[in-house]
């Protein structure tokens, strides 16, 4: 069953130029009205997207929408679940820990301009606000050159673009959700003082690339525990990647500056070996940066979303 990219979810682009991630929960007050309500967002989410690509072709509009494992078991107790569904539970390091902070629902949403993101959560919030809790919603922007906030080009450990769909999308492997993608939502606050205290080769150091070209340093001249060497997954002596995306987001005049870490991939196992590297061997980066939130969601394929909005088996 080869993956067919008409299928699939906006999971494996860049994170783009305004950006609305959303987190929810069901309110749970009537589960059959609850899944209703989920099965008509279901089913009007391909067409709000088609009607301001439409409207908007400019704004490149894309989305990705998904649901974590108490969402699934609560939703389609009946129903198959993606086979590496679960719930994330902490990751408790020698000095820093990855919280989790379970969630039902969840929405990443992008374009080149504000009021197109604005206009599709809006139409959203219409099909289910009165059967959800918005648990947190983060603004996000491009930063120069496409930098994440401490001032380094992201994405560099990336797949390349032909190989993405093989490291983004569900395979063969789980047939009945092939064409989704498991993603990882996690909000980092940054010390930017004490980041930017730190010479720029000190910087460099604990990122393991150049700051200006974004070369990669040859290993002897990062620090042990440098990010782009404990965040690696090496299961099995081969490298295995996902896409990442680091999107900023900030209130200057708060003096409140983050990163929302959003990881897509075709395995959560891969996902969870980076991160447990990263907090056991006390990445380098986590000295000024810290979690505030973490959870797993299965981002379904078009025609499973298709099957939710039928009341179809899956």
């Amino acid at each position: 069953m080869p993956i067919d990219l008409k299928d699939v979810q906006s999971v494996y682009k860049d994170a783009g130029d305004n950006i609305i991630f959303t987190t929810m929960d069901l309110k749970r007050q009537d589960h059959a009205a609850d899944l209703e309500a989920i099965q008509d967002l279901a089913e009007h989410i391909p067409a709000f997207s088609n009607s301001l690509n439409v409207r908007y072709p400019e704004a490149g509009l894309a989305v990705a929408f998904g649901f974590s494992r108490k969402a699934w078991d609560y939703l389609f107790a009946e129903q198959k679940r993606p086979a590496e569904l679960e719930e994330f539970t902490p990751i408790t390091g020698p000095k820093y820990t990855a919280p989790a902070t379970p969630a039902d629902l969840f929405f990443h949403i992008r374009a080149k301009n504000s009021a197109v993101p604005f206009e599709f959560m809006s139409m959203v919030m219409d099909r289910i606000r009165d059967h959800v809790n918005v648990l947190d919603e983060t603004h996000g922007f491009r930063y120069f050159e496409g930098r994440a906030i401490i001032g380094f080009v992201d994405g560099t450990e990336n797949p390349s673009a032909l190989d993405t769909p093989d490291y983004a999308l569900v395979g063969d492997e789980d047939p009945a959700f092939i064409n989704g993608s498991y993603a990882f939502a996690q909000k980092y606050l940054h010390n930017m003082t004490a980041w930017n205290k730190l010479k720029v080769e000190q910087q460099e150091q604990a990122i393991g690339r150049k700051k200006f070209n974004d070369v990669e340093l040859d290993d002897d001249q990062k620090a042990p525990n440098a990010h782009n060497i404990v965040s690696q997954d090496n299961h099995d002596g081969v490298e295995h990647k996902i896409v990442r995306m680091n999107v900023p987001f900030a209130n200057p005049a708060e003096g409140e500056n983050g990163t929302y870490f959003i990881g897509y991939a075709r395995h959560w196992d891969v996902t969870k070996r980076m991160l447990s590297g990263m907090f056991t061997k006390s990445d380098r980066l986590l000295d000024f940066s810290t979690p505030i939130s973490g959870e797993v969601f299965f981002i379904p394929s078009l025609s499973v979303l298709a099957k939710i909005a039928d009341g179809e088996a899956l």
